[in-house]
């Protein structure tokens, strides 16, 4: 019936992104309380496709918070299109199971209900008095009044994502679902849901396809930052942790709207409201096709330039992934591997501290091949216990962010 339900599988068509202005409120800073902005949930965009025939429709997003907060904001993003994109009416609530919604508050965005934001642009929205509780999922739906002939969304989320019919009209407000008639896994337009919360900061993990959770469990929130706010939470609670991971992402290089590490570090790290650390895993993607001394290369710099904004950085080790289903280990990609790891645990000043997730999960018997309990069956991406895996895995307090954890 609809374009939209059939184009994950099609070739996606890329578009350059363009450079735009930004619709936002003037910045709140930071509160005379000790508490700021910090994200509580991000991710990346990541694709843009065109679309015909979508007006009138409105689409609801299911997202898990980490750090919980007095007052919330959302960030949306119109990065990767040619035509601007008109927001007539956007809500955020906690969610009631499903599509349903407990009670949505309305969002305004320089005091007024509707936005349209450039192509290339993004917008914020002024903030609302939810209390947002951690570990627990929000919901964020967006009313598309006018014709959309672009989406720019994060394709591969892992999450139902529910939407109404063409021409069913604005249905952000309801609290029943029941408008909802069918779902896409991708989150449109939204890049990211900010709390005013102690100052404790938050880390963002930047990575591929396996920071962002492919294979692990849909609708459950099983990625390893997840499970990684989890145990923050329980003993600094004032913590964010956002997921940047891009599937098929790559540190060397990049394509329209897949950038490299490197190129989309400002956007997805760096900007983050709070941030105070960086997990850096990439490389697998670049071990194809680039030297172990270029992906080092590409790695320093990202850990300078987090460091020139007062960033800590963890680095996490590449894990083993031969005999993967879809090919690309040689003994020459497992070399380079081993280079590469072997520069992330002893990188000198480069990263603050590491996180050996190839030793969490590859198979002590063979250490080239990922461990049969982690496997999600392909040989390199991690299944629910392995993202487990990771998540345990990181000592706490090399990530910098104050007493109390261990």
């Amino acid at each position: 019936m609809h374009g939209i339900r059939g184009r994950l599988a099609a070739l996606l068509l890329a578009v350059s992104a363009v450079v735009a202005g930004t619709v936002a409120p003037a910045e709140a800073g930071q509160q005379g309380d000790g508490r700021g902005w910090t994200g509580t949930w991000a991710t990346s965009a990541s694709e843009h496709y065109e679309i015909s025939g979508m007006s009138e429709v409105t689409v609801r997003m299911p997202v898990h918070t980490s750090v919980g907060g007095s007052s919330v904001r959302i960030r949306l993003t119109n990065a990767y299109a040619t035509d601007p994109v008109t927001i007539g009416h956007a809500t955020v609530g906690l969610r009631d199971g499903g599509s349903a919604v407990a009670r949505p508050y309305d969002l305004r965005f320089g005091g007024k209900r509707a936005v349209t934001i450039p192509a290339g642009g993004q917008a914020v929205s002024d903030p609302v008095g939810l209390a947002v509780p951690a570990l627990t999922d929000l919901v964020v739906s967006l009313h598309l009044p006018g014709q959309v002939t672009h989406i720019t969304d994060h394709w591969w989320a892992q999450q139902t994502v529910y939407w109404t019919d063409y021409g069913a009209g604005d249905h952000a407000a309801d609290t029943s679902g029941d408008a909802y008639t069918w779902t896409t896994t991708s989150w449109p337009f939204l890049s990211g849901v900010d709390v005013t919360a102690p100052r404790t900061g938050s880390v963002v993990a930047l990575g591929d396809s396996i920071t962002d959770g492919s294979y692990s469990t849909a609708d459950t929130n099983q990625r390893w930052p997840d499970l990684l706010s989890a145990r923050l939470n329980a003993c600094l609670p004032g913590a964010g942790v956002l997921n940047a991971g891009i599937t098929s992402n790559r540190i060397t290089a990049g394509t329209a709207t897949n950038p490299s590490a490197l190129d989309r570090l400002e956007r997805d790290v760096l900007s983050q409201p709070g941030a105070r650390t960086l997990i850096l895993f990439e490389g697998i993607n670049d071990l194809g096709g680039a030297s172990a001394e270029q992906i080092i290369a590409g790695m320093t710099e990202i850990a300078d330039r987090a460091h020139q904004r007062g960033m800590r950085v963890v680095g996490a080790t590449i894990t083993p992934y031969k005999d993967f289903t879809w090919g690309g280990w040689t003994e020459e990609t497992e070399t380079r591997r081993q280079q590469v790891n072997a520069f992330v645990r002893n990188s000198g000043k480069v990263f603050d501290d590491y996180a050996d997730f190839d030793r969490a999960v590859r198979d002590p018997a063979d250490p080239q091949r990922l461990g049969a309990a982690y496997d999600s069956g392909d040989h390199l991406h991690p299944n629910d216990a392995g993202m487990k895996a990771f998540a345990d895995s990181i000592d706490l307090t090399s990530l910098g962010l104050g007493r109390g954890c261990s």
